[in-house]
């Protein structure tokens, strides 16, 4: 049973955490607790790693329930449209990089350079996506370019 003061559980206010819908609650939390060096606060029903200041909670999916009449969750499918991701900031990309990589983490790309801050993209075992980021020139003004409008 973990100690009351790790689980995402505040004696006042409110704290943010992520909800995942995920097919392997094991795999999915090893790769949280692993990849990006999170601490298993509670292995299962649901799993729940704590990543520096925050909590990603896992569970699979299902169908409705009285608290959620006519929702049914589930993860996403290879070619589903992406509405929301993580967004992990770090002090050193390459390092986190090197680090995730020899975890056994896919990128998208390696780290990209953007003006504002450096940055990747990789997945989790579920497919969810995770933007990694370095502020680089934001920390100075420098902004990235606004997108072309059609």
């Amino acid at each position: 049973m973990p100690d009351q003061g790790s689980l995402p559980a505040p004696s006042q206010g409110l704290v943010l955490t992520h909800f995942l819908t995920v097919r392997d609650v094991a795999v999915s939390r090893d790769f949280y607790a692993d990849v990006l060096g999170g601490t298993v606060v509670l292995p299962e029903n649901p799993a729940i790693v704590q990543v520096a200041n925050t909590w990603i909670i896992m569970n699979p999916g299902g169908g409705p329930t009285p608290d959620k009449p006519d929702v049914v969750l589930r993860p996403p499918e290879p070619g589903d449209p992406v509405s929301t991701f993580l967004n992990v900031r770090v002090a050193d990309i390459e390092a986190f990089y090197a680090a995730a990589t020899a975890r056994g983490a896919e990128f998208l790309t390696e780290p990209l350079d953007r003006k504002a801050e450096i940055r990747c993209y990789m997945r989790d075992p579920d497919g969810y996506l995770i933007e990694v980021g370095q502020a680089t020139g934001m920390l100075h003004g420098v902004f990235a370019d606004r997108p072309a409008t059609g």
